[in-house]
């Protein structure tokens, strides 16, 4: 494929966006590394049941980060410059409000939560541990998406690169630290994780409030706005509740068949989430580029864009299927596996493998349609494609793991038809702010 300047204007928000992406799931790569390391199969297997709690708990908040970024670069599009940031600080002050919303509402759940993953002893007490201690970082962690959801907005993913690397950096260290060193068990792993993640969302705040004061923005909440982007992100938070009911759902189907099984699934679902956020880098090239494109009412931009979107998205698949396939024989000594964790999880690695190229196409048109504000469409897709893995997913318990992960990629491939059966009408081009 030969760069042109739209390759290059894709590049330049794509890249950054990488680097800012695969930070987030290489905190719980590095988590998995340390604890698996310093505590072995068990602590592996509690740290893959806590943090897909949390993650689920943060995740179906991503609407911060997707909404802010939509309704941001749609203004700024539209020369709007003041309501963009003052969206965008209405976006802060609700990742706030929800973020300590979490802490009352679910720590004295966790016992229950852990619980429902049918855990054995040993896991549960581990994961009730960690999930408590990481719900303090849930402010800040709130606040980094809606932080990088006004900076993409505004078209600027280098400095959202410069927060996630330096706390990626700060949370390895703090967890070898913790764990190895100071041996605070599976305890040290989860304070690791809240002090880098409350210091980057400390970064955003400073940034943001910035942005705001050159604009004249005030910095103060203004509720009717706080409202509205409570609103506009309801049907985002439909779609999130879809991704994630599969992966709890794979997480439980996992947990049930037994602690090897348990634990090759999660180190897999980790490979698989970093390549998910590596893909996603195009996907929010494309929100950016979409909202900014259709606020300032050039259709055809936005076509043409998200054509060559999709082939980027398509060829950048292909690349990390085969980049797995030649890194399968030495990912489980990564996580010091033991050898049955380890001949599980090599089988599930060719799955997780051959439906990367279908992933880089479903990314793209997601953050496609996510930038032109056509999140109804995406919540009642998500719906459909739910439906689609349940029963999948159940009939893999009797097969093991990696039929487990082949029902994922059933799951990709309805979300892979809903999305460009979408994309090719016309009913998603809505134009101006």
């Amino acid at each position: 494929m030969p760069i042109t300047s739209r390759d290059r204007e894709i590049l330049r928000l794509a890249v950054p966006a990488f680097g800012a992406l695969v930070a987030e799931p290489l905190f719980l790569l590095a988590d998995y590394a340390i604890v698996g390391h310093g505590m072995g199969t068990t602590a592996v297997g509690a740290l893959g049941v806590a943090g897909t709690i949390l993650a689920t708990l943060v995740n179906l908040c991503v609407f911060l980060a997707y909404g802010t970024t939509a309704s941001v670069a749609r203004q700024t599009g539209a020369g709007n410059h003041t309501r963009a940031m003052r969206s965008g600080v209405d976006g802060i002050w609700l990742a706030l409000g929800i973020g300590v919303a979490l802490i009352v509402a679910c720590w004295p759940l966790a016992p229950a939560i852990v619980e429902l993953f049918g855990a054995s002893a040993g896991q549960a007490a581990q994961a009730v541990t960690y999930l408590r201690i990481s719900l303090l970082g849930a402010p800040g962690m709130l606040v980094v998406l809606a932080g990088t959801g006004v900076l993409r907005g505004l078209q600027d993913t280098v400095t959202p690169l410069a927060v996630a690397v330096g706390s990626f950096v700060l949370n390895a260290a703090l967890n070898a630290w913790f764990v190895l060193g100071l041996e605070w068990g599976i305890a040290g792993s989860a304070w690791g994780t809240v002090l880098a993640q409350t210091l980057g969302a400390a970064v955003y705040l400073v940034v943001v409030a910035r942005g705001a004061r050159r604009s004249g923005t005030p910095l103060t909440p203004d509720l009717i706005g706080i409202k509205r982007a409570g609103t506009a992100g309801f049907a985002l938070l439909i779609r999130t509740v879809c991704l994630r009911v599969v992966l709890i759902v794979g997480t439980v189907v996992a947990t049930r068949m037994g602690e090897a099984e348990l634990a090759a699934y999660a180190i897999a679902t980790q490979v698989w989430t970093l390549l998910a956020f590596a893909l996603d880098a195009i996907a929010i090239a494309g929100q950016a580029i979409t909202g900014r494109a259709l606020g300032a009412g050039d259709v055809a931009a936005t076509r043409a864009a998200t054509k060559r979107m999709v082939q980027w998205g398509a060829w950048s698949g292909l690349a990390l299927g085969l980049l797995v396939v030649a890194a399968r024989p030495v990912l489980p000594g990564l996580f010091d596996a033991d050898p049955l964790v380890a001949e599980l999880l090599l089988a599930v690695l060719w799955p997780v493998a051959l439906f990367q190229p279908v992933c880089g196409v479903v990314f793209v048109l997601d953050g496609v349609l996510i930038g032109a504000g056509d999140q109804r469409y995406l919540a009642w897709a998500g719906v459909w494609t739910t439906l689609v893995y349940l029963p999948a997913a159940f009939l893999a318990a009797d097969f093991g793991v990696a039929a487990l992960w082949c029902a994922l990629g059933a799951w990709m491939i309805a979300r892979l038809v809903t999305l460009v059966r979408r994309a090719a009408g016309t009913a998603w081009l809505v134009t101006g702010a």
